[in-house]
């Protein structure tokens, strides 16, 4: 099961910069999970509707231009949008599919990077989702939240991490936060279970020469359930091309 997930930091930008044509002749995938579409469903580019003949799911936020995921599947899922809280799934992050005993979730959450507001916010996301979060793993599925998390959690997961230590992403609440979805619900970082190597990010700033020099952050993430993080065989960050100021993050499982 090949599974890809991407902040394309608005669909229509993304389709521009070829991230559908990349999409329908990239290695066959099963499940792909968008973030931050910024679309509406009449908005959404025809080539992105259902790419490889797909099944697509689409939450869009209410408000027009803003948050948004999507999940494309080859097979049909039973879908649940929202996680039971106004308002954050008025903001559209989180979507979530069931096929037969797995379960994948596109999740976005919020940026506190524009200022005090937006790091309130993200903190009231923190204090729901949590409880979520438990509640999942509480019904003995496999699962995989698939997304862009907008916390790095370890110093290796930035590249300047001593200078960020003050910022929205990588504060020490928003990280001991991360810790306790790892130590306490038992869910597991995928991609760092399959490539301990420093510099591998997924999310570069556009000022400063940041995508070239590699000065990233690792936010975008595939976080399972012990059981299916244990058959996960493969793991890549694509930077051959720029849809997105975010990369696209794929790993392989063995079902």
């Amino acid at each position: 099961m090949r599974i890809i997930t991407l902040n394309v930091n608005g669909i229509r930008s993304s389709e521009r910069r070829g991230f559908a044509r990349w999409l329908a002749r990239a290695e066959p995938w099963d499940i792909v999970c968008l973030q931050e579409i910024k679309a509406a469903h009449d908005d959404i580019p025809r080539s992105l509707k259902a790419p490889r003949s797909s099944h697509a799911a689409f939450l869009p936020a209410e408000r027009k231009g803003y948050s948004g995921v999507a999940i494309y599947a080859k097979r049909p899922p039973r879908i649940v949008a929202g996680f039971g809280c106004p308002e954050f799934d008025a903001e559209g992050r989180y979507l979530e599919t069931h096929f037969a005993d797995l379960t994948v979730v596109s999740v976005y959450l919020p940026s506190g990077s524009s200022g005090p507001h937006r790091q309130a916010s993200k903190f009231r996301f923190l204090e729901a989702f949590l409880p979520h979060l438990t509640k999942l793993r509480q019904r003995k599925r496999e699962i995989v939240l698939c997304g862009d998390w907008n916390i790095a959690h370890r110093e290796i997961d930035l590249k300047n991490w001593r200078a960020n230590r003050k910022n929205s992403g990588f504060l020490p609440e928003e990280r001991a936060w991360l810790t306790r979805v790892f130590d306490e619900l038992g869910f597991v970082d995928v991609f760092r279970r399959i490539d301990p190597r420093p510099d591998r990010y997924t999310w570069w700033s556009n000022r400063g020469q940041a995508w070239a020099k590699n000065v990233g952050w690792r936010i975008d993430y595939q976080i399972a359930t012990p059981r299916l993080a244990g058959r996960a065989r493969a793991a890549s960050i694509f930077r051959d091309r720029w849809f997105s100021d975010h990369a696209p993050l794929t790993m392989d499982y063995r079902l």
